[in-house]
């Protein structure tokens, strides 16, 4: 039996990207638990776990809506090289500093929240970059091998991570990431791109403006951010306080940490598969039933003792994650104009990716007082009701749409 090539893969320029960011992303996911495990073990405090995470990720709510607007006005490629290149100081920075043993919480903080700011300035230029790639007949496949390479990355990147931490400590991971950084790079430099037609007639705060206008406007467009938003808030936040959760509830080390992040990884490139094999007409469905699933699956990690049982349930809250991920990240981009789509994609990273580390900020306290099984709990509960609540109104708003087209 011939196996097809996915059409995605018959770009030139996705081929690239997909090779480098694939390679770059492991070295990504391998630094993320080799800082999470440094700064445990520099301050045993669950509330510096989470507000680091927070740093790394946060800016993300705070900052994404200007760099959606600078990637209307600007080349998004070459936004990317710029960010890119700045992460790979960065992290060359990190690993000298960790592998010179003059590492300490606070130049963490610092390279934490800088990294942040970077990440959120180049998201928008990244997302609204792919259909540039493949174009907007392909583009909800690109978004599901995107998703599919992150998670591949995520899977492999917190195994490799782990071992590698215990083995020759966290210093080695930074390095590793920053030579990881140079294979995107590459691929970027290497894609042949048609110039696109840039809007520089408005001024940038007018952009920013009619964006938010835009999006609040759009009830479909806003009921995917919504969902995101709670989501991440409640349901993926708790990923930041794995660290403390694999020492003081399973009592293993990072290796076990490695496990856990890799199961996770495991599960969500699963959802991402599951997700681009969704018929259009589910599309508006498929991501209020991964919320559901994540909540469930939450609940029954947040309550594991042991490794085992914890790699069993964290698995299916990857594949409900994903599920809602890619479904939402493709209808969003689908329903944007072109001219608005950096835009859009900034509120969703907003959405997405900013209140995940305002989750796990609020989770991180949480949990000093009620430990953590407890905090993971919660929000598995809430994650739930938000469920409810988004079918409820994917009914109302299905129900409308019915009456609307039945009258004569």
């Amino acid at each position: 039996m011939r196996i097809r090539t996915p059409r995605v893969f018959l770009y030139r320029n996705y081929r690239l990207y997909f090779a480098g960011q694939i390679v770059s992303l492991m070295g990504t996911q391998a630094q993320a638990i080799a800082m999470g495990w440094l700064v445990y073990r520099l301050t045993n405090s669950i509330f510096l776990l989470g507000l680091v995470a927070f740093l790394s990720l946060g800016p993300h709510f705070f900052i994404s809506p200007f760099g959606g607007a600078i990637a209307d006005r600007l080349d998004r490629r070459r936004i990317f090289i710029v960010t890119q290149t700045i992460s790979m100081g960065l992290a060359a920075i990190l690993a000298a500093m960790t592998l010179l043993g003059v590492i300490d919480i606070t130049m963490v903080i610092i390279l934490a929240l800088a990294q942040g700011v970077t990440t959120a300035l180049e998201t928008p230029a990244r997302q609204a970059f792919t259909i540039e790639m493949v174009g907007r007949d392909d583009l909800r496949q690109a978004i599901a091998y995107n998703a599919m390479m992150f998670n591949l990355g995520r899977t492999v990147g917190p195994a490799l991570g782990g071992i590698i931490v215990a083995i020759v400590g966290e210093g080695v991971c930074f390095l590793l990431n920053t030579f990881s950084y140079g294979a995107v790079l590459t691929a970027l430099l290497l894609m042949r791109m048609e110039r696109r037609q840039l809007s520089l007639t408005s001024r940038p705060w007018d952009d920013l403006k009619q964006g938010l206008a835009y999006v609040t406007r759009h009830t479909e467009i806003r009921a995917a951010l919504l969902l995101s938003m709670s989501t991440a808030f409640f349901g993926t936040s708790f990923l930041a306080l794995l660290p403390a959760y694999a020492r003081d509830v399973l009592n293993q080390g990072s290796n076990a940490l490695g496990f856990v992040m890799g199961s996770f990884g495991c599960g969500a490139f699963l959802g991402a598969a599951l997700a681009s094999r969704v018929p259009e007409r589910y599309n508006a469905l498929t991501p209020i039933l991964g919320a559901g699933v994540l909540g469930i699956a939450l609940i029954f990690f947040a309550n594991m003792t042991t490794l085992f049982g914890a790699i069993v349930f964290v698995l299916p809250g990857g594949i409900g994650y994903l599920l809602v991920a890619v479904c939402n990240n493709t209808r969003v981009q689908m329903l944007s104009d072109d001219s608005m789509r950096g835009r859009v994609m900034a509120f969703y990273a907003m959405s997405a990716l900013g209140c995940q580390p305002l989750g796990a900020l609020a989770l991180g306290y949480i949990a000093t007082y009620i430990g953590i099984p407890n905090a993971l709990t919660l929000g598995g509960i809430a994650v739930l009701i938000t469920t409810i609540l988004s079918f409820i109104a994917w009914r109302r708003r299905n129900q409308a749409a019915s009456a609307a087209t039945a009258v004569p």
